[in-house]
C-alpha cells in the first residue's frame, strides 16, 4: 500500500507550508494536501465551493475582456474555474508562499498542471492583505488599477483567520479599502469554511451592495453526509 509523499515543504512567517500525495482507499485515488505545520488547509478530495467561488463570483461580474484577481493560490482549482471564463483576459492570482507557486511551476497537482502556462496568467508572489488595503493595490506598475472581480479563498473563515493581522481585513475599513480597487459594478466573492454569518454579512452591506451568502454543499465520503461551505458575494456599486 502507498504511503505519503512529501513533495515540497518551504517554512514561512506563518509556519512550514507543505504539499503532499497520499493514496486514499476510501476514494481509490491519490489525494493532494496542503498543511500549515500540522493544520490541514485543503484537500483536492472537497474542491466544490473552491471552484464554486470562482463560477458564482463571475456569474454576478458584467462586462468583457475582463481583469480578475485571485487571492491564494492553493491547489489552484478556483484560478483554473475562472478561466473557464471567457471573458476573462487576464488573472492575476496573489500567493503569499513562493513555494505554493513552485509546485504549480512544476505542474505537481494533475488536476490543474498547465495553470500557470497560461497566457492570460501571472502568479504574483505577494501579501494579498497588504496589496488590498494599501493605495497602490496589486500592480505595482499601474498603481491604482481596477479590477473586474476579486476572488479570495485564503483564511478558514472571516472569523478563524490564519494569521491574525488578517483579520482587520473582514472590517468595515478593511473592505473599504479593498473595494477601491474594483471597478464601479465590480465584484467581490469570499469562500469560507463557516456556515454564514450575519455580522459579516452586515459588514459587507457596509461597502457592497447586492450582498448574498451562498450555501455550497458537497457530498463527505468519510462521513457519507453531506458538509457545507459558504460563498459570498456582493457588488460594488
Amino acid at each position: 500500500m502507498r504511503g505519503i509523499e512529501e513533495l515540497g515543504w518551504r517554512t514561512t512567517p506563518m509556519g512550514e507550508i507543505s504539499l503532499r500525495r497520499r493514496y486514499d482507499p476510501a476514494v481509490e485515488k491519490d489525494v493532494y494536501e496542503v498543511k500549515l505545520d500540522e493544520e490541514f488547509l485543503m484537500s483536492s478530495l472537497f474542491t466544490v465551493a473552491e471552484i464554486e467561488l470562482a463560477w458564482l463570483g463571475l456569474e454576478r461580474t458584467e462586462g468583457d475582456h475582463l481583469d480578475v484577481i485571485v487571492g491564494g493560490l492553493g491547489l489552484g482549482y478556483t484560478a483554473q474555474a475562472a478561466l473557464e471564463d471567457p471573458r476573462v483576459d487576464t488573472l492575476t492570482v496573489i500567493e503569499y508562499s513562493d513555494a505554493v507557486i513552485d509546485w504549480h511551476e512544476q505542474d505537481l497537482l494533475p488536476d490543474t498542471a498547465g495553470l500557470a502556462a497560461d497566457d492570460r496568467v501571472r502568479l504574483e508572489q505577494a501579501d494579498f492583505f497588504a496589496a488590498a488595503t494599501s493605495t497602490e493595490g496589486f500592480d505595482p506598475e499601474r498603481p491604482g488599477r481596477e479590477y473586474d472581480a476579486i476572488l479570495l479563498d485564503i483564511d478558514h473563515s472571516p472569523r478563524n483567520v490564519l494569521h491574525s493581522p488578517h483579520a482587520a481585513f473582514y472590517t468595515s475599513d478593511g473592505m473599504g479599502a479593498m473595494s477601491a480597487h474594483l471597478r464601479p459594478g465590480g465584484t467581490f466573492a469570499l469562500w469560507s469554511d463557516d456556515p454564514p454569518d450575519d455580522e459579516f454579512v452586515s459588514t459587507l452591506g457596509q461597502v457592497f451592495t447586492d450582498v448574498d451568502a451562498r450555501r455550497v454543499w458537497f457530498d463527505n465520503p468519510f462521513t457519507g453526509g453531506r458538509h457545507s461551505n459558504t460563498v459570498y458575494v456582493a457588488t460594488k456599486a
